[in-house]
């Protein structure tokens, strides 16, 4: 969703509430941060990382052997009749459609490891799905997701991020190692935060959102 779509998504929202609005709360979480802290999940990418190596060095395999053949083809084809020159093309040409045929049934978008990672990794996004929804309960108009490749948001301010709460309701220590956790207490009950007014009719900003670091967050054009 880009920034455009996002604003009359949000708007339109407040919009259908009308007064009741002013007492909503939207906040943002993290998956990907998230994710990364569950050790069940640094597991199940462990184990998904290994069928594809193990997958992809089986097609290597199969591609070896056809320029081995091929290689021997052109070396002794000038001792070959043409009726054996066509025998031993047909069998690389059917050498390469099933190395062709592996990659697919293996890497393709339905293939063995989309199914895999579907086995390994969604019951594990399911529980932070799950764990999110809890945490909102029914007071917030929108939790978005910052964990894509594009922020789902116009802005954010780390006050606004809610993924240490998640990582609590999956009985997860969110403080980094090493890191004594920081204290959150109403944070966890008051989830989120009233919604920043818009830029100002005379197209002064908002002021610039930070990052977990502290950092200044680039702001994409429109």
């Amino acid at each position: 969703m880009n920034r455009t779509h996002l604003l009359s998504l949000v708007t339109g929202i407040f919009m259908l509430l009308g007064p009741a609005s002013q007492a909503q709360r939207i906040a943002f979480v993290n998956t990907r941060y998230i994710l990364d802290k569950m050790p069940e999940y640094g597991s199940a990418q462990k184990e998904l990382d290994r069928f594809s190596k193990q997958w992809q060095e089986e097609i290597d395999e199969r591609h070896i052997q056809i320029k081995r053949m091929r290689d021997a083809y052109n070396a002794e084809a000038i001792l070959l009749t043409e009726e054996m020159k066509r025998s031993r093309l047909d069998e690389v040409d059917r050498r390469e459609r099933e190395a062709q045929d592996l990659q697919k049934k293996r890497f393709g978008p339905k293939g063995d490891l989309f199914k895999k990672r579907e086995e390994l990794i969604k019951p594990i996004q399911d529980r932070v799905y799950d764990a999110v929804k809890e945490v909102a309960g029914t007071s917030y108009v929108a939790v978005f997701d910052l964990g894509g490749q594009a922020s789902n948001l116009l802005f954010a301010s780390e006050k606004y991020d809610k993924s240490d709460s998640v990582l609590r309701k999956l009985g997860i220590r969110p403080g980094k190692e090493g890191e004594a956790d920081g204290p959150k207490g109403k944070d966890d009950e008051e989830f989120g935060e009233p919604m920043e007014d818009p830029p100002k009719d005379d197209g002064t900003k908002p002021t610039a959102p930070t990052d977990r670091k502290g950092g200044s967050v680039e702001q994409k054009p429109k």
